[in-house]
């Protein structure tokens, strides 16, 4: 269960349009607000992980009934966030501010068109695929 993302103490009810991060109150979206930044932030030093920051989303946020057939298995997810070859590309500060364009937009159909015009972003989807959707002769291929 998710918890507010300015107090972490109740289960937030709202999304900040501006930064995505979760709160519960208009208490807390004021508190959040002033600190709330709306730009491509600079690529922080330390590596991203899927808990540093507590307005993570949920798998739950992003699906409909018609797309429970898409779901990855849990196991799957979990390999992506233990592989060094996409932790080795997340430290490129180019594919990370990429990442978080496709993230913010809009119309996430057109981003991604215009994302896949850039190799380092098919390298990251590249890799990320071969986690997720294995080639089932990929062993044997080797």
């Amino acid at each position: 269960m998710q918890v507010c993302g300015v107090c972490a103490e109740q289960v937030p009810k709202y999304r900040c349009p501006t930064c995505r991060v979760r709160y519960c109150s208009l208490l807390c979206y004021k508190k959040h607000k002033d600190g709330c930044v709306p730009e491509l932030p600079a690529p922080p030093s330390a590596p991203l992980s899927w808990t540093q920051n507590s307005g993570d989303w949920a798998v739950e946020d992003f699906l409909d009934e018609d797309s429970e057939s898409d779901r990855v298995p849990l196991q799957r997810l979990k390999q992506l966030g233990e592989s060094e070859e996409l932790k080795a590309l997340l430290r490129n500060p180019h594919l990370r501010r990429l990442l978080l364009t496709v993230d913010r937009a809009e119309s996430k159909a057109d981003i991604m068109k215009t994302a896949m015009q850039e190799p380092l972003f098919v390298e990251f989807a590249d890799q990320c695929l071969k986690i997720v959707e294995p080639l089932e002769n990929e062993d044997t291929m080797d």
